[in-house]
């Protein structure tokens, strides 16, 4: 899934830390199955990845005169994001990211003493695959809150599998729906997009955080960090961006412009990486506000060998830090693939890069103002080797 791109200027709403030092995590998703990542340089010393199908296919459906698909002119772009997730597709592929998934199984599963008579708020619930993980592990009770038609089925999958006096299905948005209860021990939910923030649903997590949690309730996942590192990709770029140049004899560049705006989401090869990784953002999702998500954070992006830059790249990792042993999953290219895959954004310029020359500059990222579902990205970056000089701004919209 790639995004587009405007040209707003945006505010910067909060300063990143950008200079700690990296700290290894041990993120384990199965007994034997764990991968120790390294915060701000994402090195892998054990490798988890396991054979799986990224890239499962969108199943449609044929449009019928009645067909909610069917565009309607009357639609705003969130009834769009919200049809969007109706269709079981899109579920079938979350549920086969086995890091994703598997994840979150084992942060409730080994942690069930967190669970055990609690009640549980599953904020976009999807098919309920978490609100069962956690009725299974003896929660008192689980709101599962789903805003799409999917809700309807994940009410018949509970009853099917036996958790219908446990797991209440709740169909709605969570900024507009009542729970029977006036409080929740913890909320969890699956709520990050590609570049971690597109489809802004953090929001709808911290209204739910500051609307029902208890004192001292539990959000899971509850620290998210983003991070960017810089890649060599002419193949790719020539193939996506310069393609458009010379079409069977007809220039077309002004798509060129277009795609160039145009993050690109996709599976990017570790030799690909020219520079150190550099941490951008760390989230505290228990104590964060909204405009936290706001944010310009500097980067300086070291050369580890001589080489071409043609792409920034953005990944994140998620942690569970409450949990009795340290529990998450890092979507950078050194480690196992998931269906985030990482977020490419092409440079107009090619630099040239000589080892340990940098790429300094800043990332200005906030929700658009029109659509708050999309991301306004504002790159600068320059760069003053032996072989490149250059200073830009770039544009992008995930959308």
């Amino acid at each position: 899934m790639d995004s587009r791109t405007n040209n707003e200027n945006q505010n910067s709403a909060s300063t990143s830390t950008h200079d700690l030092k990296p700290s290894k995590i041990k993120f384990q998703y199965e007994e034997d199955d764990e991968q120790v990542v390294e915060q701000g340089d994402e090195t892998v010393t054990e490798s988890s990845n396991l054979e799986i199908d990224e890239d499962v296919s969108m199943c449609g459906r044929p449009a019928s005169a009645n067909d909610d698909s069917i565009v309607d002119v009357d639609k705003t772009s969130a009834d769009y994001y919200f049809d969007s997730y109706s269709h079981f597709g899109i579920h079938e592929e979350m549920l086969k990211d086995v890091v994703r998934t598997k994840t979150y199984q084992n942060v409730i599963y080994k942690n069930s003493f967190l669970f055990k008579d609690k009640v549980v708020l599953d904020v976009g619930a999807g098919t309920g695959i978490l609100s069962l993980f956690c009725a299974k592990v003896g929660a008192k009770h689980v709101y599962a809150i789903e805003c799409s038609s999917m809700a309807d089925m994940a009410q018949e999958i509970v009853k099917l599998n036996g958790f219908s006096d446990v797991i209440t299905v709740i169909k709605g948005k969570v900024e507009e729906i009542d729970l029977p209860v006036p409080q929740v021990d913890i909320i969890i939910s699956e709520w990050m997009g590609y570049f971690l923030l597109y489809e802004n649903m953090l929001d709808t997590v911290l209204y739910a955080r500051d609307k029902w949690l208890v004192k001292d309730g539990l959000v899971l996942p509850d620290k998210a960090s983003l991070y960017l590192t810089a890649i060599e990709d002419a193949d790719y770029k020539a193939d996506k961006i310069e393609f458009w140049n010379d079409v069977y004899g007809f220039d077309m560049s002004c798509i060129r412009k277009q795609a160039m705006m145009e993050p690109l989401v996709d599976t990017v090869d570790q030799n690909q990486i020219v520079t150190n990784c550099q941490l951008l953002k760390t989230m505290d999702i228990s104590k964060m506000t909204s405009g936290d998500a706001s944010f310009t954070a500097p980067f300086k992006l070291i050369a580890e060998r001589d080489d071409y830059i043609h792409a920034l790249v953005a990944y994140f990792d998620v942690s569970f830090t409450k949990c009795h042993k340290l529990l998450g999953f890092s979507t950078g290219p050194k480690s196992r693939g998931t269906h985030w895959k990482q977020t490419v954004l092409y440079l107009e310029d090619v630099i040239t890069i000589c080892q340990g020359e940098a790429v300094v500059g800043s990332m200005t990222v906030a929700p658009n103002k029109k659509n708050p579902r999309d991301v306004d990205i504002m790159l600068k970056y320059s760069v003053n080797g032996r072989h490149c000089h250059v200073s830009r701004t770039q544009y992008h919209r995930m959308r």
